[in-house]
Formats: C-alpha cells, sequence, structure tokens
C-alpha cells in the first residue's frame, strides 16, 4: 500500500462542486489501496477578500493578526471536505497547520516550516481515515498562526510528504503538467513526461509559475517525488525527480520566460575596489532583491554598472540609485522598465557546447536586440525589450524543437 500526498489549490477546491470532485479523486485514491493525506489552499478568491477586509482597516495589517486572519480561509476548505469525505461513507479527520504540529519561524507572513510531528496523521492512517490538512499555515514555538507566503500550501504538501515519507507527492493544478513553455504563448508546447528538481528550480525561479520555489526546494532536499498534475482531466501529469532518474535527458528541457523585470544603470562611476558595494548595498539596505548584473570598465577609469531588480521595486530603486550616483560624482543614472528575461533551462547543457551560440544567433535572426546576458551550467538567460517576448520565445522553442519528444 502506498502513501499518497495530494495538494488541491483554490480553483480546485473553488465551489461546492468541485470540492465534491476532490473527494471522489481522494476516495479513488482510497479504493486503490493507497494511504492518503490532501492539503488544500482557500476556495479561488478567499485569500484576496480576505487581504482586501484587512487593507479595508489599515494599509499596515500587524503581521500576527493579518497571519490569523487570512489562515481562516483554508480552514474552511478543510471543514468541507471532511464533511463531505465523511457523507460519502469515508471516514475523514480535518488538521489546521497548528493542530498537525507543523512548526514554523515567527516571520509572519512569509513563515518557515522548522518542523512537523506527524504522529496524529499516522494514527489516522491506520485507523482508515483520509487526512485533510490546511495548507499555507502552521504556528510557531509561541502557539501564533502563521503563514507561508503566497503559494504556501505547495510547500506544506512537500514538507508532509518529506515527514511521513510518502511515496509521491502529487500536486493537482489547473495545467496537467510543466510544459517546455507556457502553452498561451507557444500553442505547440509539449508536456514534459518528467525533469528534475533542479531544471524545475530554475524554471520556477526564472518566471514558471506552476510550482512555489519553496516546494521545489524542499522536495529535492528530502527526496520527495513529487509529480503535477491537473485537477480537471485526467493523465500522467509531470515527474519531477532526481537527473539519475533519466540518463537520456534532453540539451534544453523548457524556456522560462519573466515580464517582471527593470534595469538600473549608472554610468561614470570611479573604477576602484568597493565601487559595487556602495552601489548595491543601499539597494540591499531597502530591501530590493538584485538579479543580473554587468560591470562594464572604459577607457577613463570610470565604470558603468548595470543591474535589475523586480519591476514593482523600479522606483523605489531608481530613488535609492540616484542619491547614491550623487555621493560617487557619477555621470548619469537611466532605467527602463519595459524589458524581460528569457531563459532556456537544461541540465544537457553541461555536456553539449553551442547552446548560448544558437541562442543568440535565434534571436539576432528576428531583429532581436540582447541588452543583458547570464549564464549558469544548466541556464542561459537573455534580457530583451518587452516587445520582443513572445517573438523570441517562439523563435527559441522552434530553433530546439521542443514541440518533439526526445528520442527514446
Amino acid at each position: 500500500m502506498a502513501l499518497i500526498v495530494q495538494k488541491y489549490g483554490g480553483t480546485s477546491v473553488g465551489t461546492v462542486e468541485k470540492i465534491e470532485n476532490v473527494a471522489d479523486k481522494l476516495i479513488a485514491a482510497r479504493e486503490a489501496g493507497h494511504d492518503v493525506v490532501v492539503v488544500v489552499s482557500a476556495m479561488s478568491g478567499e485569500t484576496n477578500r480576505l487581504i482586501d477586509l484587512a487593507q479595508q482597516v489599515s494599509d499596515h495589517p500587524h503581521p500576527r493578526e493579518y497571519d490569523v486572519l487570512v489562515s481562516t480561509g483554508e480552514q474552511v476548505t478543510i471543514a468541507l471536505l471532511s464533511m463531505t469525505l465523511n457523507k460519502k461513507g469515508y471516514p475523514a479527520v480535518s488538521y489546521t497547520g497548528a493542530q498537525v504540529h507543523i512548526l514554523t519561524d515567527s516571520a509572519h507572513t512569509k513563515a518557515r516550516i522548522l518542523d512537523i510531528d506527524e504522529s496524529n496523521m499516522r494514527e489516522d492512517l491506520e485507523a482508515g481515515r483520509i487526512v485533510v490538512v490546511a495548507g499555507f499555515q502552521g504556528r510557531d514555538e509561541h502557539g501564533n498562526i502563521t503563514t507561508l507566503g503566497r503559494g504556501g500550501s505547495d510547500t506544506t504538501a512537500v514538507a508532509l510528504a518529506a515527514a511521513l515519507k510518502a511515496d509521491e507527492c502529487h500536486i493537482y493544478t489547473d495545467v496537467d503538467g510543466v510544459y517546455t513553455t507556457d502553452p498561451r504563448v507557444v500553442p505547440t508546447a509539449r508536456r514534459l513526461d518528467q525533469i528534475t528538481f533542479e531544471e524545475m528550480l530554475e524554471m520556477s525561479s526564472l518566471g514558471s509559475k506552476v510550482l512555489q520555489i519553496r516546494a521545489v526546494e524542499f522536495a529535492g532536499k528530502y527526496n520527495v517525488r513529487l509529480r503535477v498534475l491537473s485537477s480537471f482531466e485526467e493523465g500522467p501529469g509531470t515527474l519531477i525527480t532526481f537527473e539519475e532518474d533519466n540518463m537520456e535527458n534532453p540539451v534544453i528541457s523548457g524556456i522560462a520566460f519573466n515580464r517582471d523585470e527593470a534595469k538600473l544603470t549608472v554610468l561614470g562611476v570611479p573604477d576602484e575596489p568597493g565601487v559595487a558595494h556602495r552601489i548595491l548595498g543601499p539597494i540591499g539596505e531597502a530591501n530590493i532583491e538584485v538579479d543580473m548584473i554587468i560591470q562594464n570598465v572604459a577607457a577613463d577609469a570610470t565604470t558603468d554598472f548595470t543591474f535589475t531588480v523586480h519591476r514593482n521595486d523600479y522606483d523605489k530603486a531608481l530613488a535609492v540609485l540616484k542619491k547614491t550616483a550623487g555621493e560617487l560624482g557619477a555621470r548619469e543614472v537611466n532605467g527602463d522598465d519595459g524589458i524581460v528575461k528569457i531563459s532556456l533551462v537544461g541540465v544537457g547543457m553541461r555536456s553539449h557546447a553551442g547552446i548560448a551560440s544558437t541562442m543568440f544567433e535565434t534571436l539576432a535572426k528576428e531583429g532581436i536586440n540582447i541588452r543583458m546576458i547570464s549564464t549558469s551550467e544548466i541556464k542561459v538567460s537573455v534580457v530583451v525589450d518587452e516587445k520582443y517576448l513572445e517573438l523570441g520565445v517562439r523563435a527559441l522553442h522552434d530553433a530546439f524543437n521542443l514541440e518533439q519528444a526526445p528520442a527514446a
């Protein structure tokens, strides 16, 4: 008998009818002989409604009370799903994050899981019950309710699977797996049967919204076999696993892209030790994350320093940079919030040369100018003007024949 942890997001439990559908899936798994633990999100739109209520009360709600409020959405779902299962003759028991003893740190709204006491869940499973757990939440050492940040239910599911040593963790979403790229941009995008943890981490960090990046990190760290499946249609989904499980990896597994990019440049900064820290130190102190960085040294002993930030941080970063530039005696500061990042990802790059040159040649043929380049062992990222995003992704998808499954 296998132990399966399943997770259903907000769109999967958005109505009573959809909750009935989830119950039927859980019953099917039980009938197939599996023990089942299920993690659920709040019903679609509910978390946003609660956040809106909080913001009506205060522009800056108290973090502890904010977590108390937004965690209630999942509590509704676990109760309704457990009621539905019991009605159908399958004993079920619901748990909030605190009740199942998901211990987190005290960083309200973005807490991290420290430990899980799985003993109550094991007792329920041994008694033949389906265990229904609220995602996205836990409690700290002081007994305060905490939440794990947007997408945190994925992390809850993976953490429970790790604690219970489950055979697989199934993440049910509104897509039927991980694709070579977004099918809304490239209609010929192909569902991947399998992808490595390393590749999925890169895809998630580079803009793919299928899984929360912390959930992928957790799964990789604790060797949890993760499968992405559709809530609304049957299919094998995509298995996220270790590289050794798929020795013949394709050169490129997928193309990720991120529209939420902005670029800042400070020109004519003195080329001397410590200048990078003097530029980026105040940016970090303003709690702004920096992504890509380029530094060019000119013949006149000055340097031009360019970096990218999230588009939401653009105005704040620009104001900080202008102040710093004045202190450094820089010649000019400029910025651009109309850029995007396109990235090729694949563990096969390790053993194949020429990926970057093919990428650059493909974009050049389409008249797309590359503003910045960043590489790692399994990815190549470029920054281009936003208007070229879809053209660039489609051209690269064709150039690397990603619509065709690799030969067995």
